[in-house]
């Protein structure tokens, strides 16, 4: 159904997380598989470019997160614009296809470029995936629980990518760094297929529930938006959608930083393989148990908080790093990264339901997700030049400085628009 016809439909469905809790709770589960894709790669990858393919360049070992995230970002562009066309659930299928190769790719690649194009499609299946779950969650729930539906969603994706990992790191410090920790990809990509396919169901007819909803209230008239329009307002026009998505573009900058630079640096200092894969994974644990109540926070304080503390605690976190110099230090600045991370990532997804009008929310959060992922791309190459040329330690210190610059430029320009109860 094309969204400029969605005032005219007075649907039959009923919006709220409670009267659509067994859909939402699917949702959860598909996103924790979606996650657990790019978990098992956190730990084993960057060491698996220098112990197996002997890479010594950190910006040639980068070139994996580089691949994944231009792709993953391209995707999150047109995937809302799509599951507007062809409907949420053949695009969540859509991803998961193009998800299917990827642990196989990896498992048997005979040099790096193997594993850079599985991390495309990599790219692709998240872009598709993850943005879809996002979009069916804001779509199933009223406005004042889209804190606590993005805190939900995100949880299981992180708590899965932590668990991944920690997982992969187990089997690749018992066996080895392939193929044994890419089996997992294989049970989370069909998993999250079948579940997709037969169980869950399509949620647009919410969308017009909600713009129904939304035009008896205010006695507006509905007038469409250009791909382009809602474009240019996510990005700069609107100064609330350009703060939420530079901020997101900047958490993961650093976040790219993190992934394709931690392992190699806790190893670089004697750390164990098992030992490496706890402190990787301790990051994204924290950052998603604490989703589960900062997204419903922000339902009650506000969004511009969370957001402006979060970075600043992130980039706290950051400087920790490469001035401590003992294991149980390492831990304590990982988990602080995650508290950070946690406060910042579904109120950022909220803050965009916020603003963007139910009948081009969907394009919106691809947008937003677009220069979200985008910063993958610039973390990657930016921490990987730095690395190179200055150490390990700068590409630390220079990050956190641009992830506190972030939470600055929040604080100044972003006016307070949460759904406050």
């Amino acid at each position: 159904m094309p969204l400029n016809e969605l005032q005219s439909v007075v649907p039959t469905r009923t919006l709220g997380l409670r009267e659509n809790w067994s859909q939402f709770t699917l949702l959860v589960l598909v996103n924790a598989f979606v996650g657990g894709m790019v978990g098992i790669e956190r730990t084993v990858l960057p060491l698996l470019a220098g112990a197996e393919f002997g890479l010594a360049s950190h910006l040639a070992t980068l070139h994996f997160i580089v691949s994944f995230g231009l792709v993953k970002a391209i995707t999150n562009l047109f995937a809302g614009g799509i599951s507007e066309r062809i409907g949420r659930k053949r695009t969540l299928i859509a991803g998961w296809l193009s998800g299917l190769p990827v642990p196989l790719i990896i498992m048997f690649a005979p040099d790096w470029s193997w594993v850079v194009f599985a991390n495309v499609l990599l790219g692709i299946n998240q872009g598709l995936c993850w943005s879809t779950t996002v979009i069916m969650k804001i779509d199933l729930v009223v406005p004042t629980r889209r804190g606590l539906a993005m805190g939900l969603n995100e949880a299981a994706g992180y708590l899965a990518v932590a668990l991944a990992a920690l997982g992969a790191g187990y089997l690749a410090a018992v066996t080895s760094l392939r193929p044994e920790p890419f089996w997992l990809g294989i049970i989370f990509v069909l998993a999250g297929l079948l579940i997709s396919v037969f169980f869950l169901h399509e949620t647009k007819d919410f969308v017009a529930l909600e713009v129904h909803q939304h035009h008896r209230a205010t006695s507006t008239t509905f007038q469409p938006e250009t791909f382009t329009r809602v474009f240019l307002l996510t990005s700069w026009r609107n100064r609330n959608l350009f703060a939420v998505s530079q901020a997101g573009l900047i958490n993961n900058l650093n976040d790219g930083m993190a992934w394709g630079l931690f392992p190699v640096f806790f190893a670089m200092v004697g750390l164990s393989l098992s030992e490496v894969g706890i402190l990787v994974a301790i990051y994204p644990a924290v950052w998603g148990l604490l989703q589960l109540v900062t997204g419903a926070i922000s339902d009650h304080i506000g969004r511009k908080k969370l957001i402006a503390g979060g970075m600043l605690i992130q980039a706290i976190a950051i400087w920790l790093l490469p001035t401590t110099n003992n294991f149980w230090e390492w831990v304590g600045a990982s988990a602080l990264l995650g508290v950070g991370t946690a406060l910042v990532y579904p109120t950022l997804l909220a803050a965009i339901g916020d603003v963007a009008h139910p009948s081009w929310r969907a394009t919106a959060v691809g947008v937003y997700r677009f220069w979200r992922d985008s910063g993958y791309v610039i973390g990657a190459l930016l921490a990987g030049i730095l690395a190179d040329t200055l150490g390990i330690s700068w590409s630390m210190w220079v990050i956190g400085a641009l992830t506190f610059l972030s939470g600055v430029l929040v604080a100044v320009i972003m006016r307070e628009q949460g759904a406050v109860m």
